[in-house]
């Protein structure tokens, strides 16, 4: 029998995870848009966020800065200056002990030259370099002195060597001088721009095993060594004066009198010149007890700097930024195969919301919702719409008027009738034409239902646009309940002619897309008169439409339009002031048109004069709480229909 083993998936994504909740996501979009963010800021804040179940941006941001401390507080970086003493302790410890015995005088000579060893550690280990070691066992950890820096050394630059030369042969050294020669002969080449590919890849089949990088070109050979080179630069600021003075003095001591010392130094001169924008002369402050060595601290700078460059390309803050610029590899790397899911799942939502026509780019570059999307946001306003007319005992309104209503009677059909087939009139008809033959219907046979006359509304939806709105929280509410109102009239009523209104100091038509859009600003001015004059507008190019004229406003009017197109402020309001508005007033009155006015707040001035409105023009005052102001603008419109 054939056996199954059942484990975790961790080959990318897992393939029967849900697929990412756009409404879910376009909701909280529409929310932060609503509020005054641009589409670009919104999107970056919900990608910030993240939603139910996935982890946002700022959640792997903080454990990429939590490694990131967790690094800097577990280490330290003195790690072979302290493994260079035990060593060179150990060497003397042994030659004294094999001094002690003997009683001439040049034992006694060569214990005074060991006593007068300098006290720093470079120091001694140079001034030994010509000592005569009696003890073979002191000879062998001094000679583990000199391997421990080569290997160190190199491991600064190319990674993993300290574990692949355990042990330092005179072949060994003589292989990583040719190496070191071919590569800065390669690199030197590069710099005059007079390489080839096939010197890098005879480079590559001759050295290949000192690069386990693999990497494909010259230019990716430059990239991984300039990044170990400078990390291992970045260490060495780390250090204090002391310690770096005593690390580079034994450097200079690394495989004796070989001349590798010298072919590095050449080295990364010459990847500086080549790799100028690496981070060269940057440093970081480790305070633990666990001591790292030469090649394990420049892995840990690189560390250190694979995480900044993570934490950056996390934080989508550069002009241009996508997901698909973070690092997944190096993500999974430093935080685990979930961050990568994670991640994936964020650059997964922000290209869906892109594939589905959802965003789209202006012609100035910004970002801002489709059509699609406004529609979407418009349903989601409308459904809150509804369930809070609901709640308040209002009855359904999510199908009135859809498509006129039934009279009871049918007629033939006739070319151009959209009115809904009566089906059993039309088979009956196809029944007693066939005459007890075959049934086949003919188009003579259609009866249609009669439906009464649909009247067609003019709407104009005039919003108070001014600072006290943004102040007082009502905003978002205003801005919902034009979405609402919008997505009712575009899909249910589309005969009907809305037309969006906005009034600060000016008043404006808008579309949808603008008024989400729109940003709160500080501007001082309640200009009514300019909008109903806008309304007026609207409802004289539309004469056959019977005249709906809703007004949201939570303040008195403070401004009107001069005849030059100015707009004038004064508070408290001018006579001159309310006297236009209310000119405006009687003129749409004059259309037919009964304006209902939405009051928001409690102030006694507004009262008095939205009372005055409604008198004028046969209208009403309704004041609805912020969170009821869609639910009353809505059935407020369907009243004024069903009342036509």
């Amino acid at each position: 029998m054939t056996g199954y083993r059942y484990g975790r998936y961790v080959d990318g994504p897992d393939p029967l995870a849900p697929p990412a909740d756009l409404r879910a996501a376009m909701d909280e979009l529409g929310r932060e848009v609503m509020e005054g963010a641009s589409p670009d800021a919104a999107l970056r804040e919900l990608l910030r966020r993240g939603l139910p179940g996935t982890p946002g941006l700022d959640d792997l941001t903080a454990r990429l800065w939590r490694k990131r401390a967790a690094l800097t507080r577990r280490h330290r970086l003195d790690g072979t200056l302290q493994e260079v003493q035990r060593l060179l302790d150990d060497a003397l410890r042994a030659e004294r002990s094999a001094l002690f015995p003997d009683p001439d005088d040049e034992a006694r000579f060569r214990e005074a030259q060991l006593d007068a060893l300098p006290q720093s550690t470079a120091a001694a280990v140079r001034e030994l370099a010509e000592y005569d070691w009696r003890s073979a066992e002191a000879r062998e950890s001094y000679e583990q002195i000199r391997n421990l820096l080569g290997r160190e050394l190199l491991d600064q630059r190319f990674q993993g060597m300290k574990q692949a030369m355990q042990n330092v042969r005179p072949e060994d050294v003589r292989r990583i001088q040719e190496m070191l020669d071919d590569l800065n002969g390669l690199l030197d080449a590069h710099a005059r721009g007079e390489d080839t590919a096939e010197r890098f890849a005879d480079f590559m089949r001759a050295h290949g095993e000192f690069f386990p990088e693999n990497p494909r070109s010259v230019d990716e050979l430059v990239d991984a060594l300039a990044a170990r080179s400078a990390a291992a630069q970045r260490m060495m600021n780390s250090m204090t004066d002391r310690q770096r003075e005593e690390l580079s003095a034994l450097s200079r001591q690394a495989f004796g009198d070989s001349g590798i010392g010298s072919q590095l130094s050449r080295l990364d001169a010459l990847l500086q010149g080549l790799r100028p924008g690496e981070d060269w002369d940057g440093s970081a402050r480790f305070r633990g007890g666990n001591p790292l060595g030469m090649g394990e601290g420049a892995q840990a700078m690189a560390d250190l700097a694979e995480l900044d460059a993570l934490a950056e390309q996390l934080s989508q803050a550069y002009p241009g930024a996508r997901l698909e610029d973070v690092d997944l590899e190096a993500l999974v790397r430093h935080l685990g195969g979930e961050a990568g899911v994670d991640a994936r799942r964020l650059a997964e939502l922000e290209r869906e919301l892109r594939s589905q026509n959802l965003l789209e780019r202006a012609p100035d570059g910004s970002l801002r919702l489709t059509p699609k999307a406004l529609r979407r946001l418009g349903e989601t306003a409308l459904r809150g719409v509804i369930d809070s007319a609901r709640a308040q005992g209002h009855r359904d309104s999510s199908s009135a008027g859809a498509a006129g209503e039934l009279t009871g009677s049918t007629r033939p059909w006739r070319f151009g009738d959209t009115e809904p087939w009566n089906v059993p009139r039309t088979v009956t008809n196809a029944v007693l034409r066939s005459a007890g033959g075959p049934v086949r219907l003919d188009v003579v046979d259609v009866e249609v239902s009669e439906t009464e006359q649909r009247s067609r509304a003019a709407v104009a939806l005039c919003v108070d646009t001014s600072w006290s709105m943004v102040q007082d929280g009502r905003w978002v509410p205003m801005k919902r309940t034009a979405l609402a109102l919008h997505h009712l009239v575009r899909t249910r009523f589309r005969t009907d002619a809305l037309e969006l209104i906005t009034f600060g100091r000016h008043a404006e038509t808008v579309d949808i897309g603008q008024l989400t859009a729109l940003e709160g600003a500080w501007e001082q001015g309640t200009n009514l008169h300019h909008a109903l004059l806008l309304a007026g507008r609207h409802v004289r190019r539309h004469p056959d439409a019977q005249p709906v004229v809703l007004v949201v406003t939570d303040g008195e009017p403070t401004a009107h339009l001069e005849t030059t197109g100015d707009a004038e402020f004064h508070y408290p309001p001018l006579e001159r002031t309310l006297g236009k508005t209310l000119v405006e007033v009687d003129s749409l009155a004059r259309l037919g048109a009964s304006i209902t006015v939405f009051r928001l707040g409690d102030d006694p001035r507004l009262t008095r004069f939205v009372d005055t409105v409604a008198r004028r023009s046969g209208g009403r005052v309704v004041a609805p709480g912020e969170d009821g102001l869609g639910a009353a603008v809505v059935s407020d419109y369907l009243r004024s229909r069903r009342r036509r």
